[in-house]
Parts: structure tokens; C-alpha cells; sequence
């Protein structure tokens, strides 16, 4: 288990024993890349208000939780994924229309797309691109990463199969990179509030942030 995941598994397990410090280090650990993904599905102007139900509610079940940092990060995105689709029920919309999933399960990836997903995030601008992508698309994505979800994860938090995930990813970031290509020089400055990426390959350049403000409505975390 790498050093950060090792912390966070052991803050998430403290903070089940009631060790409210611990409780802030998951926040600070997990909540930019989560509202990277919240944005993904509600737009900005709503996301601080669901990321902070969604937070209410990790705070409150954090009890039922059992697993490590990986298995935290993707209980925690299904629960935002939850709270993103009661918000946009309540506002009577919808998510971009992502197109048929069985289209997806059938075709396999050509390979796995974390490395190349690094690449493209590196440039500040390239959330508000993902948005312009179908939705099963930009939530592929942002979950495998952004959040840093494996497939199996990713595909659990979207009631998908991993290999329709996969595949999902691979058209977004095939899709994303011709959006880069085709809008300026790539050279706008990245955005801060996202930690570096779990296993970036030597020489891979740093991810931005997902976030285009760093203000939050959880102040005491």
C-alpha cells in the first residue's frame, strides 16, 4: 500500500473511533477530487451544496464503512453520485445525455488510460472540456482520474460493468485530447487543490486541480 493510501486508511479508521482531527485530515485527503467529480454532474453553481450533503451523510455513516483508502474513495463518490442525482431530481434536470451503455460493454479499451488521463489533466482548463463530453464519458473520467478509482470501483459506483468504464474513459480521453488539440496552444496555467495523482509514471507531468476556487462551505474542516 503506497504511503498515502496508508494514511488515509488509518485517518479513516480513527475517525470511526470518534478522532474528529482524523475526521478533517479525510476531508482535506478526499473532498477536491470529489467536488471535481460533483461539478462533473451538477455544474459549479451547485456543486459546494451537494459535496457538502454528501459530506453530512459520509459523516453520518461512517460508522457502516469498512475497507481501506481505495474502498473509502469510492463509497464516498457513490454517495456524492447519490446526492448529485437527488439534486438535479429536485431541480427537475437532467445530466447530459451519455448515449447507450450497451454500446459501451461490448467494445474493450485498448489499454488502461490512467497514464494518458495524467497527461491531459496537466492542463488548468481541461474540467470545464471534460463537461463538454457525454456524460458517461466525462463521469468515467473524472472517477478514474480525478478520484482515482480503479475500473472495478469506478464501474460499482456507476452500476456499470468495469469493461463499459473502461471503454467509457478511453473514448473521453480520445475525445478530450482532440478538444486540447483544437483549443489554443494548451499553455493555460493548472489549477490548484488537487494532491498529485496515486502511481504517476516517472517523468509524467503533475496533475491540475479540479477546482477553480478553493472556498469551501465545510470551514471547520
Amino acid at each position: 500500500m503506497l504511503g498515502d493510501d496508508a494514511e488515509l486508511t488509518a485517518a479513516v479508521l480513527a475517525a470511526q473511533d470518534g478522532d474528529e482531527d482524523a475526521f478533517r485530515t479525510v476531508y482535506r485527503a478526499v473532498h477536491p477530487r470529489l467536488l471535481g467529480y460533483i461539478r462533473t454532474l451538477v455544474g459549479d453553481a451547485d456543486a459546494e451544496d451537494v459535496a457538502s450533503e454528501s459530506w453530512l451523510q459520509i459523516a453520518r455513516d461512517l460508522d457502516r464503512f469498512s475497507g481501506d483508502a481505495d474502498r473509502f474513495r469510492g463509497w464516498a463518490a457513490r454517495i456524492a453520485r447519490n446526492r448529485a442525482l437527488d439534486h438535479i431530481r429536485m431541480r427537475g434536470r437532467r445530466p447530459a445525455s451519455g448515449g447507450d451503455e450497451t454500446e459501451l460493454t461490448d467494445e474493450p479499451a485498448d489499454s488502461d488510460t490512467a497514464d494518458e488521463a495524467l497527461e491531459a489533466l496537466a492542463t488548468g482548463h481541461t474540467m470545464k472540456l471534460i463537461a463538454q463530453l457525454p456524460q458517461d464519458q466525462a463521469e468515467a473520467v473524472v472517477l478514474r482520474v480525478v478520484v482515482g478509482l480503479d475500473a472495478k470501483s469506478a464501474a460499482d459506483t456507476l452500476g456499470k460493468r468495469p469493461g463499459a468504464v473502461r471503454t467509457a474513459a478511453h473514448r473521453g480521453l480520445k475525445r478530450l485530447a482532440e478538444l486540447l488539440g483544437t483549443d489554443g496552444d494548451g499553455t493555460t496555467p493548472p489549477l490548484g487543490g488537487v494532491p498529485p495523482q496515486r502511481g504517476r509514471r516517472p517523468g509524467a507531468p503533475a496533475p491540475g486541480g479540479v477546482t477553480q476556487s478553493r472556498a469551501r462551505t465545510q470551514k471547520d474542516m
